[in-house]
Parts: C-alpha cells; sequence; structure tokens
C-alpha cells in the first residue's frame, strides 16, 4: 500500500466518522422543533450535550488531513466551495452557541429564537455536507490549473440537491434512533413512532438519488462491473438499512443505531469506490484536469510524518470518545446542571 493511498483511507474513515457521529447530533437538531415542550427540548439537547463537541474533532480531521496531506484537494475545494463553506462555518457556529446559550434565560422567546438557530444550524450543515458530496461525485468544471470554473449557483443542480435531501433524511433517521436510545416514558414511546416516517422519507429520497446516479453517473458502477466482489458494499449496505425497521420493532435500539451507523459508512464507501482514485473529477476534462491521491499530494516524507502523528492522534481520538460514551450511557435525566 502506498503512503498516499494509506492517507486517502486515513481521511475517508475520519469521515465516515464523523457522518456517523455527528450526524446523530445533526438528526436532532433537525428533529428538535417538532419537541411539544420546553422539557422535551432540553432532553433532546442534553442526549447530545455531552458528546456533540468531540464529534466534531472528526471533521477537523477531515479538512487537516486535506490540507497537509493534499494541498492541492484542499485548495481547490475551499476555492470552489467558499461560500458554502461560510455557510457550514455559520452553521457549525451558530449551532454551538445555541446549545450552550440557550438555557442561560429563561425567557420563553429567548430560548425559541435559539432552538430556531439550533434547527436551521444543522438543517444548513446536514444538507451542506451533502451537497458537497454530491458535487464532489458528480464532478466540478476544473481548467488545466485545477481552478474552479463554475458559479455559486452551479452547485445547485438535480443531483447534488437530492444527495442533500439524501444526507437530511438520513441523519433524522439516524438521529431519531438515538434519541430512542436516551429517553424514556411517553417521549420515548412517541419517538419509536417517528423511526418509520424517518425511514420512509430517507428510503424514497435514498431511492430516487441511486437511479440518478445509476443513469447519469455510469462511472460510479464501473468499478464494481470491473470487480463483482464490490457489489457487497451496496448489498451490505441495503441490508444495514432495512435491518433498522426490523431491530426497532424488536426494541434492540442500539442494534438498531449500529446498522445505521454502518448503513452510513457504506455509502459513503459506495461514494469513495466510484469515484477513486479522483478525489475531485473534472468536469472539462476527467483525463487531465481531475484530481487524484496521485498528482495532488504532498511528497512521500510529508505523508510518512503524517502516517506517524495519525497513528498516534487517531487512537487517541477513539479512546477519548470510548470513554465519553460510556460515562455518559444510559437515559437523559434532567437536572440543575443540564441544558
Amino acid at each position: 500500500m502506498t503512503f498516499e493511498l494509506f492517507f486517502y483511507l486515513v481521511i475517508i474513515t475520519a469521515m465516515a466518522c464523523y457522518a456517523m457521529l455527528d450526524g446523530f447530533d445533526l438528526g436532532v437538531g433537525i428533529l428538535h422543533p417538532l419537541a411539544k415542550t420546553d422539557t422535551e427540548r432540553r432532553i433532546f439537547l442534553n442526549a447530545i450535550g455531552p458528546v456533540w463537541d468531540g464529534n466534531e474533532v472528526w471533521l477537523v480531521i477531515v479538512a487537516g488531513g486535506l490540507f497537509a496531506g493534499f494541498p492541492e484537494v484542499f485548495a481547490t475545494i475551499f476555492s470552489a466551495f467558499y461560500n458554502a463553506t461560510i455557510a457550514l462555518l455559520m452553521g457549525l457556529i451558530f449551532r454551538a452557541v445555541s446549545i450552550e446559550f440557550r438555557s442561560k434565560s429563561e425567557s420563553p422567546t429567548w430560548r425559541r429564537n435559539w432552538d430556531y438557530i439550533f434547527f436551521f444550524g444543522s438543517l444548513i450543515i446536514a444538507f451542506g455536507v451533502g451537497l458537497v458530496a454530491g458535487n464532489v461525485i458528480e464532478g466540478l468544471p476544473l481548467d488545466s490549473n485545477f481552478d474552479y470554473q463554475g458559479s455559486f449557483f452551479g452547485f445547485f443542480h438535480i443531483y447534488s440537491t437530492f444527495v442533500g435531501l439524501c444526507a437530511v433524511s438520513l441523519f433524522a433517521m439516524h438521529g431519531a434512533i438515538y434519541l430512542v436510545m436516551k429517553t424514556e416514558g411517553e417521549l420515548h414511546d412517541r419517538l419509536r413512532s417517528w423511526i418509520p416516517k424517518c425511514i420512509g422519507i430517507f428510503m424514497l429520497f435514498y431511492g430516487i438519488t441511486t437511479v440518478l446516479t445509476i443513469v447519469t453517473k455510469p462511472y460510479m458502477v464501473e468499478p464494481m462491473l470491473k470487480y463483482p466482489v464490490l457489489f457487497l458494499v451496496p448489498l451490505f449496505a441495503l441490508g444495514a438499512i432495512v435491518s433498522v425497521p426490523i431491530l426497532m420493532k424488536k426494541k434492540r435500539d442500539g442494534w438498531a443505531f449500529v446498522s445505521s451507523c454502518i448503513s452510513i459508512s457504506l455509502l459513503l464507501s459506495l461514494s469513495a469506490i466510484g469515484t477513486f482514485p479522483n478525489m475531485i473529477r473534472s468536469t472539462i476534462d476527467t483525463a487531465q484536469n481531475s484530481l487524484t491521491i496521485y498528482n495532488s499530494s504532498s511528497s512521500t516524507l510529508t505523508l510518512k510524518v503524517l502516517a506517524i502523528i495519525v497513528s498516534v492522534g487517531i487512537p487517541m481520538v477513539l479512546a477519548y470518545g470510548f470513554y465519553i460514551y460510556r460515562v455518559f450511557r444510559g437515559k437523559v435525566v434532567l437536572d440543575e446542571r443540564s441544558y
């Protein structure tokens, strides 16, 4: 395995971890307006309160990994998606502020305003992540200097929009399952009734996105046609998705959440398989102008040093995450220290 491939896999793994972990945080934010009372909204916030900031570390790893390991890709993405990146950053900032500030006053107006900000921040991040993923799959108009030749509104084509909607519905489903794990009583029962609706909406957008991918993006299927064993990835992904309602019906909520995590990681793997070795596909001249893991990577020495850093750093992040989730396991109980 080359160092370029190793570090590419590190970034894909970090992206999967972010989607699995911060994905349920975003899902809780998207579902937040559906809570009926202030107590229920506080339970929603405290369900993710101990872990949401740690989950965002994986996004930092993705951005830092691109900057250090694939600087050409970093430069192209953050220049082409400049406005989208600012919107995502504002969503991240205001979501964090809303979580921390909401409980600073008991005024209904104060809390309602921060609730709206929490919802819109989560929605913008979820849709933005999907929009960026859709454009990366679709490809960008890059010239021979790897400069973006499109406009901001060029990002909102049919395919990327449906990928964005698919991401929103997937995270909403993921968040609903997590809330079922963390609640009890009447709220728990009501949240459980949301799961079939969330799964149905996700399956609708997932089905449309899959058809669009097969019909309009034949290059996404070519690796699987060349190596048929790769067809196991979409089959396992579908199996993980189908198992969620079955496990929820059996009230095996923890395993349903695991299945949801597996489906997210496998769907991301499908995107990586379909675009490999391109990191950004050029729609102007795919063969010459695309950024691949080989023509956009740092020097071998830099990648060696980075490999040592991530070999130490990522296990530490995983250990910290395991500890936090273990300490704060169980149902949410509100007290004077709660949000």
